[in-house]
């Protein structure tokens, strides 16, 4: 299963979740299947900028941080090819025009983690501002708490557990055909 559900795809994918979730390794995974392009909005950010998300944080502040991403983001969901997996930061769903943006344009899918997993792939980074000279746990916790209910707004949720990639991947095309399905239905 993979290169059929491309097929009914009328719509990029923009994965969306807090950091260690797998937004970025499940994305890329989901494309190859897919056959369709992976985009890294983080990475997109840093190429225009000409410096790292951390480095952009520390010079500008999240505000400007946010503005930017934004901009990049629609204009990676408006631009050739149309059908690609897009991850995103794990601030951007929460910024409400990105936010709209994402659900008008495409199929909006959360990756959904507990604490002790999140904590667990992110210790050892240092990509992430706001886990740098902090309490992971307490950040992680604290994010949790403001953003899940907002994240919960996707159109697609699929828990994600201290599991194979594969099977996370499974998990995720699964509920995109599903998510399909019921929308063909729908009309």
């Amino acid at each position: 299963m993979g290169k059929e559900v491309a097929t009914l795809l009328d719509r990029p994918i923009v994965m969306v979740g807090l950091m260690g979730a797998g937004k970025t390794s499940v994305g890329r995974a989901l494309a190859r299947r897919l056959g369709i392009p992976f985009v890294d909005s983080d990475k997109e950010i840093e190429a225009a900028a000409g410096c790292s998300v951390v480095d952009i944080f520390a010079m500008y502040g999240e505000a400007e941080f946010r503005r930017v991403e934004q901009r990049v983001i629609e204009r990676l969901l408006d631009t050739s090819p149309v059908l690609k997996v897009l991850s995103t930061g794990e601030g951007a769903f929460i910024t409400p025009a990105v936010r709209e943006m994402a659900l008008g344009r495409a199929i909006t899918v959360w990756l959904k983690a507990d604490l002790d997993l999140l904590v667990k792939r992110t210790n050892f980074r240092h990509t992430r501002p706001q886990l740098l000279h902090a309490d992971s746990r307490q950040i992680l916790g604290q994010l949790i708490d403001e953003r899940y209910k907002t994240y919960a707004m996707a159109d697609i949720t699929v828990e994600t557990r201290d599991e194979s990639l594969r099977k996370t991947l499974d998990k995720v095309v699964a509920a995109i055909t599903e998510y399909i399905e019921k929308r063909k239905e729908n009309g």
